[in-house]
């Protein structure tokens, strides 16, 4: 039977245990998210790409900041029919044929609504990145509306930095 004691301590530790803070889970942080991204580029024979994240407007709205995604759709309508756009690869493999057989996540910088995360890819053949620096991909992430979303993805070729908001507000001034 419960007593008015008993049913009174258990409706004080459910209060309690709703107003504790949650933890975020993994998917809920900047490592977490890029672990589940590049998990799906990684399936398979690793020729998917990334493209799915930048795809489409939702797929934009999932996984950018706002103003990534005004960026872009600033670009795209400077984009002329049957052009490729102003990111005419996948900036998620730093490639125009995916081949992503591993990767590895690392915190750069953290704060409290900002961090920079860097993934380092290894392709299905050996040396197929001369550079070393081509085997990186940053993200800039922001925290905003109670969220993570990515602000920029930064790599190189050759050796030669991009970053995809650059290629965007370059895109705008011709």
């Amino acid at each position: 039977m419960v007593t008015r004691r008993k049913l009174i301590l258990s409706g004080a530790a459910a209060l309690l245990a709703a107003m504790l803070p949650r933890r975020a889970g993994a998917a809920d942080d900047p490592a977490g998210i890029l672990t589940a991204i590049y998990t799906r580029v990684a399936k398979g024979k690793g020729d998917g790409g990334g493209t799915f994240v930048i795809q489409t407007k939702a797929s934009r709205t999932k996984y950018l900041s706002n103003s990534l995604v005004a960026l872009w759709a600033k670009a795209d309508a400077r984009t002329r029919k049957g052009d490729g756009g102003p990111v005419d690869f996948d900036p998620v493999s730093n490639s125009q044929d995916p081949d992503v057989n591993s990767f590895k996540v690392a915190a750069e910088k953290q704060g409290a609504d900002k961090e920079t995360v860097a993934v380092t890819i290894e392709n299905h053949q050996q040396n197929a990145r001369a550079n070393p620096a081509d085997k990186t991909i940053r993200y800039d992430f922001i925290h905003e509306a109670g969220q993570w979303k990515i602000d920029d993805i930064k790599g190189a070729v050759d050796g030669s930095p991009w970053s995809v908001r650059a290629l965007l507000v370059d895109s705008l001034k011709y």
